[in-house]
C-alpha cells in the first residue's frame, strides 16, 4: 500500500498526488479525484498578478469544497511584491492547506513573463523569491520544477538544495526540461538525484500512465510521492488503481458515466454554457483508446448542450 507523506504540518493519507493542470484541475475535477482516493489534490495554477490586481475570475478559481483536504493551490509569477501578496491571499483568504509555486510551466506566455520554468535560469533569484514567500505565509510552501531549462542547463539538484535551505517543504520534479515541453521521455534519473540531495519530500512526476509506472518511478527514484497529470485525463480511475496498488478493469459504460458526472459537476459550478465549452475537449479524452471512438470524439467537439453530451454518451456502446 502507498505510504503516508508529511509536507510541513500537513499529512497526506497516501502518496498519490494529482497534478495542477491548466483548464483541468478545477473544483469539479478535484472532487472526482478526491472521491477516487487521491492523497493530495492541486488547483490549476493562478497568476500572482491576477490576485494582486483583484481579478474576480481568478479569485473564483480559489474556491474549494470542505471535502477536498488536503488541498494545494498553485501560484505562478516572477516579481517578489506580487508573489508575496498572492501568497498571503492564498494563506489567509482561501481554504488551501499548501501553497505550491510553479517553476515548471513551459508555455511561452508564462516564460515571456519570466515565470514558470524561466525561473530555473537564475537560482539566486529563485531562492530569494521563495525565501520571501516562505516567510510571508504560515502554510507550507512547495515548489514544482523541471529538471532544467534545457539539456545544457540541468540544474534541478542545485535548485532543490537552494529551495530547501530557505524553508520550502517539498519539491515536485517533472523529469523533462523546459525545451522538451511534453515531448520525448521523462528522465527519472534526475528525480533520483534530487531525492538523494535533499531531506524534504520529493514528488516524482512525468510519464506515469499506469500502475506499473507508479511503482516503477518509486523503485527507480526513491521518491516519496507520485504526481500524476495527463495520465488521468479521461481516465481518473488510474488514481484509484494507484491508491490500491493494482490495475482494475473499468467498463466503457463506467467511463461514459464518469464523463457525465464530470460534466454535471462542471455545470453545477460554472453553468451549462461554460461547462459544455470545456467538455468539448475533455469529453473526447474519455473516449481515448476505446474502439470505434473517432466519430464520437468528432461529435463531442461540436456539442452545444448537456443534452447533446448525454445523447453521445448514450449512443456509444464500444
Amino acid at each position: 500500500m502507498p505510504h503516508v507523506v508529511k509536507i510541513g504540518n500537513v499529512t497526506l493519507a497516501n502518496n498519490v498526488v494529482v497534478a495542477p493542470m491548466a483548464g483541468i484541475s478545477n473544483i469539479a475535477f478535484r472532487k472526482i479525484s478526491k472521491a477516487l482516493g487521491a492523497g493530495l489534490v492541486c488547483n490549476e495554477m493562478v497568476s500572482d498578478k491576477a490576485l494582486f490586481y483583484g481579478s474576480k475570475k481568478t479569485e473564483a478559481m480559489c474556491i474549494s469544497n470542505p471535502d477536498e483536504h488536503p488541498l494545494s493551490f498553485q501560484l505562478f509569477g516572477h516579481d517578489i511584491e506580487s508573489v508575496v501578496y498572492a501568497g498571503k491571499y492564498l494563506d489567509t483568504q482561501t481554504d488551501c492547506d499548501i501553497i505550491d509555486f510553479n517553476m515548471g510551466c513551459p508555455v511561452n506566455k508564462v516564460i515571456k513573463a519570466h515565470a514558470g520554468s524561466y525561473l530555473m535560469k537564475d537560482i539566486d533569484y529563485a531562492k530569494e523569491l521563495m525565501d520571501a514567500l516562505v516567510h510571508a505565509v504560515n502554510k507550507p510552501v512547495t515548489v514544482k520544477m523541471r529538471i532544467g531549462f534545457d539539456q545544457e542547463h540541468i540544474n534541478c539538484v542545485e535548485l532543490a538544495k537552494a529551495l530547501e535551505s530557505v524553508g520550502v517543504q517539498a519539491i515536485a520534479v517533472h523529469g523533462r526540461t523546459r525545451s522538451q515541453m511534453y515531448e520525448g521521455k521523462a528522465n527519472w534519473d534526475y528525480i533520483k538525484a534530487v531525492k538523494e540531495a535533499v531531506s524534504i519530500p520529493v514528488i516524482g512526476n512525468g510519464d506515469v500512465r499506469s500502475v506499473k509506472d507508479y511503482w516503477d518511478i518509486q523503485d527507480q527514484t526513491g521518491c516519496d510521492a507520485v504526481m500524476i497529470g495527463r495520465g488521468i485525463v479521461g481516465n481518473p480511475f488510474l488514481i484509484q488503481d494507484c491508491v490500491n496498488g493494482k490495475e482494475s478493469e473499468h467498463s466503457n459504460k463506467q467511463r461514459m458515466d464518469m464523463c457525465w458526472q464530470h460534466a454535471m459537476l462542471l455545470a453545477a459550478y460554472k453553468g451549462e454554457k461554460v461547462a459544455i465549452g470545456e467538455m468539448r475537449g475533455l469529453a473526447s479524452w474519455y473516449f481515448k483508446g476505446l474502439p470505434n471512438s473517432h466519430a464520437f470524439k468528432d461529435r463531442c467537439s461540436k456539442m452545444q448542450s448537456l443534452d447533446d453530451l448525454y445523447a453521445i454518451l448514450e449512443a456509444y456502446e464500444g
